[in-house]
């Protein structure tokens, strides 16, 4: 006789389950990593002391320390660290820990200040001082653009700038040094068709326009009326020392002048940039995004979302500069400069009108804006601008503070935890506990692979708290087994046959399953979101073995006793088997005639 088409086919949900540990094991060794990462308190990290800097070297004001504090912590758990500790010491000195040797680079961008602002440009040259001697530009040397080789990626690595009114950008056929020109986007300038720039351009003559020709003499700077910045301008040396020009970070001041953040092709170019159009607090969103071919995007970018004042303000910048390339399509005019503590990032030109969707994009070539840096740019962004600035005070590695007795001793309350359960099902459940022993055998090679994955995928390291969170949740998943055997024993002790038994027992029981897990899991994420450190990795481990919990049950425990229920051992009630319908029966009874004893003697 056929089987009904809704038949539980229990062998083909166990293939599919070890499917996937099949897949989860593999994706562990495709990711080169076997084991899982540790966390601070068992492994050591980097400890980093940052000051903060003051005017006349006073002590900062205390609420934005804490603001930066704060910021610090959404930004060391955006780039996935578990674990890691930012705390204030003192008046201006704040304390990072982070897990894992060798976290110099995410310790430079947690300090990184990250303020973002949008100028117009009003003239550029050569990064060298005008009393320097300095080659004559070339096409590869005027820039800003190129996709020849630059420094590698670092949070100060070189990018360009892209966007359009639906946040994409549409290739056009003008290549241009950086990328290909965009249209209706933020573009690259592009070089004179001959390649060189004109012969006026000379090393007395600094001052290079986006075109690639020279521009008037040094001392004529149409609209930049503040003759200190001038000055600053044309002593600038971007090559030597620091690239931070004073005052460059300012939002306050109407003019500045400002190096590039990079090397390309062995050139640096500075700008002299108008007023602030643009606060990066008005970013509402930063995301990195791959690269897109059908839209000529080669490299790795990161998408920026305005708010209402922000996209206004930006559809305003890109107008005046539109507006300025249609009248002198060599005017450095026609650049937006994107300058991100008092660096420029890129400044691109805007050619096919203004661009009022409130989207901009952050590109560069290949060679430096790659996936982690468009990652690490995009968080440093999200969290917003820190309100100090900081110097690193002090940079150490630091060993475990709990070492390796202490993770001992955790492991070895485990094994004792997980012996008392597997003697306990044994002892009672026989056979049948054979079942829940597989099961948890099942969860905890889940587990650790999800661990593994987990560590390579988000950062996640297995603390102290994580582990003591795995322990607990071993009670938890064994008393999911022990709902649904009490269900399957109560029906064959009402006298059913054990494979109609199965299916009546699994749907009376996995309806408390559910309710079980589903009040442990918002437990869980409740404490996670409300706690910090230890008490949130705790919250984080037993939330995870609760949904592992979930998927053992349903994919594994209940499938195996309805293949085992097909069975003689099982299927005829085997004494040893803990489904003997005779043994289960007079414990019912015995426990009937003692519940009535106790209530004549009451």
């Amino acid at each position: 006789m056929a089987s009904p088409r809704n038949a539980p086919r229990p062998g083909r949900t166990l293939l599919a389950l070890f499917a996937v540990l099949v897949v989860l094991s593999g994706l562990a060794v495709w990711q080169g990593r076997t084991t899982p990462k540790l966390g601070l308190d068992l492994a050591g990290g980097t400890t980093v002391t940052l000051t903060a800097k003051t005017p006349g070297g006073k002590n900062p004001p205390a609420e934005q320390m804490d603001q930066a504090v704060k910021i610090m912590t959404q930004r060391v758990n955006g780039l996935g660290v578990s674990d890691a500790e930012v705390a204030k010491q003192g008046s201006n000195n704040i304390v990072v820990n982070v897990p894992g040797e060798g976290q110099g680079r995410v310790v430079s961008l947690i300090g990184t200040t990250a303020k973002l602002q949008f100028r117009q440009v009003f003239a550029s040259a050569d990064g060298r001082s005008a009393t320097a001697a300095a080659p004559s530009p070339s096409p590869s040397a005027t820039k800003k653009g190129g996709t020849g080789g630059g420094k590698s990626p670092s949070p100060s690595a070189s990018a360009s700038a892209s966007a359009s009114p639906s946040g994409g950008a549409s290739p056009s056929e003008s290549a241009t040094p950086r990328g290909r020109a965009l249209s209706g986007a933020l573009t690259a300038p592009t070089p004179t068709p001959s390649g060189a720039a004109s012969p006026s351009a000379s090393p007395s003559s600094p001052l290079i326009q986006p075109s690639g020709q020279a521009t008037a003499p040094a001392q004529d700077y149409p609209g930049v009326t503040d003759k200190a910045v001038i000055k600053q301008f044309e002593a600038l040396d971007c090559y030597s020392g620091d690239r931070r020009a004073a005052g460059a970070n300012d939002p306050s001041r109407q003019f500045v002048a400002a190096c590039d953040q990079d090397e390309e092709n062995g050139q640096v170019t500075k700008y002299i940039l108008g007023p602030v159009r643009v606060l990066g607090e008005n970013v509402d969103e930063a995301n990195a995004m791959p690269p897109n071919a059908q839209q000529g995007q080669a490299s790795w970018s990161v998408s920026l979302k305005f708010d209402g004042k922000g996209g206004r303000q930006f559809g305003a910048v890109t107008t005046d500069a539109s507006r300025a390339y249609q009248q002198d399509p060599s005017s450095a005019q026609a650049q937006v400069a994107i300058v991100l503590d008092g660096q420029v990032v890129s400044a691109p030109a805007i050619r096919e009108g203004p661009i009022t969707g409130g989207t901009a994009s952050i590109d560069g070539p290949p060679e430096s804006f790659n996936q982690q840096y468009a990652t690490d740019l995009a968080n440093v962004l999200k969290y917003g601008a820190l309100p100090l600035e900081f110097t690193q005070s002090s940079i150490d590695e630091v060993s475990s503070t709990l070492g390796s007795d202490q993770l001992t001793g955790g492991l070895i309350a485990g094994a004792i935890g997980l012996g008392l359960v597997v003697l306990y099902c044994l002892f009672y459940y026989r056979g049948l506990g054979l079942v829940a022993v597989s099961s948890l055998v099942v969860a905890s090679a889940i587990t650790y692979l999800s661990v593994v994955i987990l560590g390579e995928g988000m950062g996640f390291r297995l603390s102290l708290p994580h582990i003591i969170g795995l322990i607990v949740s071993i009670g938890i998943t064994a008393d999911s087994f022990i709902v649904y055997f009490e269900r399957l024993r109560d029906e064959l002790r009402a006298g059913r046959k054990l494979r109609s038994s199965v299916e009546n027992a699994w749907k009376r029981a996995r309806r408390t399953i559910l309710v079980a897990d589903a009040v442990t899991f918002l437990a869980a994420l409740v404490l996670y979101f409300l706690a910090v450190g230890g008490v949130a990795g705790f919250a984080f481990a037993m939330g995870l073995t609760t949904l592992i919990d979930v998927i053992v049950v349903f994919f594994f425990t209940k499938p195996l006793v309805a293949l085992l229920s097909r069975t003689k051992f099982f299927g005829r009630g085997h004494p040893m088997s803990g489904l003997d319908p005779r043994r289960l029966h007079r414990a019912a009874q015995n426990s009937a005639a003692t519940a009535a004893k106790t209530s004549q003697e009451a």
